[in-house]
């Protein structure tokens, strides 16, 4: 008799963590209690902000990456290592350059023990199905962008994988070079040429995800877990101008946005505190489209997102700044510009880098600690290894150094401390200034 799970599900996660050792006293849970079910026929996609596990979720699923707790189950047994029926496409192309595209087809191949001319046949009719025909003998260097990642599917999909994964697949391609291989994808899904039978996607373009999918997934973070499910029921082919395409953008958004039940109304911030990557010219982007007279201060994400050419990795990130800075708020898949903002965006340079200041000292804690240690000591001057250890307490080193210079680009712009690059350290002074009185010295 067939088990229950194998003829339902193609894979289950139960309560799925991951958890990374950020120092030798301090953890960070990066997934936390992650359940999910893939059933065969459909595509699921998974979005969220940058930062919510979801590569590290598909690293996971495929077996490379051991989760701290729960389990991955594929056709109803535990996933502990790399699976045959699973294939991962990742975000970079991830050729090896001394091997041809008929060489970097077969690999998966030759690595399961199967025999050369079996693995040079399959890998032919991979190639030709992917739109490669007559790129066999053609080395990495010599191919586009595009087509290279048309070699990284071939892979994948030469050792007919039951469950294709796709981690932002498509993220590093120009837009039309990307549409053209999603398409050509989804054409080989649809008419049933490849043996796939689901495919889970992770993508940082909304729209990308409703024009593939059959459920988006959306993940919050710090940590991620699911935030909400949000299916997709329109026909293939599907119109990005139709209204009820426009429709379901508008709900994704909205699920991104909603306040999950986990997560406090208001959060205290630390020092250590994961700040969002983004630069002041990019927040004064978004404050001057939302202070715009047809604007009126209030603004549709999926509006703004397209005005400004903007993707969800790129636009989160954004808008946790500006509420960060109570320069806007975001609510109910829009964004309002705050009196403070209006403030902001209306003055002239000078003001602006003030009210800047006054802000990022009263709302960021560790601009405030920085500024503080700084006004604390005779010579106004603390060294970055300083503070870089301080951070490492909460962080991993790699996020340490980001956030630091995340808050050195703040700093700077509002004048309420400087950074000298060539002597590593912060200070009160102009780092031009502070050298050539050390020079007269």
């Amino acid at each position: 008799m067939a088990n229950k799970t194998d003829s339902e599900f193609l894979l289950e996660l139960h309560n799925v963590g991951k958890t990374f050792a950020a120092t030798e006293t301090n953890a960070i849970t990066v997934l936390q209690h992650i359940s999910l079910q893939i059933r065969p026929g459909e595509i699921v996609a998974l979005v969220g902000r940058s930062g919510c596990g979801k590569s590290t979720l598909m690293r996971i699923v495929c077996g490379l990456t051991k989760a701290s707790s729960g389990q991955v189950l594929y056709r109803g047994h535990k996933v502990t290592k790399p699976e045959s029926g699973i294939s991962l496409v990742f975000q970079t192309f991830a050729l090896f350059p001394w091997l041809n595209v008929l060489q970097n087809v077969e690999l998966g191949l030759e690595a399961q023990g199967v025999s050369r001319e079996e693995r040079r046949k399959r890998a032919l009719v991979a190639i030709d199905m992917i739109g490669l025909d007559g790129f066999e003998s053609a080395y990495p260097k010599e191919l586009s962008g595009g087509m290279r990642q048309r070699v990284g599917f071939a892979r994948a999909l030469v050792v007919n994988p039951d469950l294709l994964l796709m981690d932002e697949a498509f993220s590093a391609l120009d837009v039309p070079t990307s549409e053209t291989l999603r398409n050509d994808l989804l054409d080989l899904w649809l008419e049933r040429r490849i043996p796939t039978r689901a495919i889970v996607m992770v993508s940082h373009n909304i729209e990308e995800a409703l024009l593939m999918a059959d459920r988006i997934i959306v993940l919050d973070s710090n940590p991620g877990r699911i935030k909400a499910e949000v299916p997709v029921t329109m026909k293939h082919p599907r119109d990005r101008d139709s209204h009820a395409f426009r429709q379901a953008v508008d709900q994704v958004y909205s699920a991104m946005t909603a306040v999950s039940r986990a997560t406090p109304m208001m959060r205290a911030l630390g020092i250590g505190h994961r700040l969002p990557d983004t630069g002041i010219q990019q927040m004064l982007g978004v404050l001057d489209a939302l202070n715009q007279p047809q604007a009126g201060g209030s603004v549709e994400l999926s509006a703004l997102a397209h005005e400004l050419h903007l993707e969800v990795d790129d636009l989160f990130p954004l808008l946790e700044a500006l509420e960060m800075l109570d320069f806007a708020h975001t609510a109910d898949r829009r964004v309002e510009l705050s009196s403070h903002g209006k403030g902001f965006v209306e003055a002239d340079i000078q003001r602006r880098k003030m009210v800047f200041g006054e802000h990022l000292l009263h709302r960021v804690p560790l601009a405030a600690h920085i500024r503080r240690v700084l006004d604390e000591r005779a010579n106004a001057r603390a060294p970055r290894s300083r503070f870089l250890r301080e951070l490492e307490d909460f962080l991993t080193e790699d996020e340490a150094e980001r956030v630091l210079d995340v808050i050195i680009d703040w700093g700077r712009y509002a004048e309420v401390f400087t950074f000298d690059t060539h002597a590593d350290r912060f200070s009160l002074e102009n780092p031009g200034e502070e050298r050539v009185e050390e020079a007269k010295r």
